[in-house]
């Protein structure tokens, strides 16, 4: 889609820290993290939102969402994950993606380079 920042990480154009691809999704990290470990699973496919989403592909999105949980308690060890998925005026990019942040007790401070070399080694 025109004008879409995930559509351009998707295809290549804009570089990202990519964890994980397959036909279906792109596994990212996010650019401008919430927390430590703060991750995208982003459809290959544009849909706006949740209304619009093939339930196939949103059936794919959390079974990857699981391993991707599971990775990040492995190597994080956050006291919590949160899924989060924004629709309407909270959705700042409009294609649809799902956030998996880690929340801790206390503060674990890492950079996107030290992350994603962490991380990158189990997927």
């Amino acid at each position: 889609m025109k004008d879409c920042l995930f559509c351009d990480i998707i295809d290549g154009s804009v570089k990202s820290y990519t964890l994980f691809e397959d036909d279906v999704i792109k596994v990212i990290l996010d650019a401008f993290p919430n927390d430590t470990g703060h991750t995208l699973i982003l459809p290959k496919k544009h849909f706006k939102d949740l209304d619009d989403i093939d339930i196939d592909v949103l059936k794919h999105i959390m079974e990857e969402a699981k391993v991707v949980k599971k990775v990040l308690e492995r190597k994080l060890n956050p006291s919590s994950i949160i899924l989060i998925n924004n629709t309407g005026d909270a959705q700042k990019i409009k294609h649809f993606h799902l956030h998996l942040i880690p929340k801790y007790n206390g503060s674990k401070k890492m950079s996107l380079d030290e992350v994603y070399n962490l991380l990158k080694v189990e997927f």
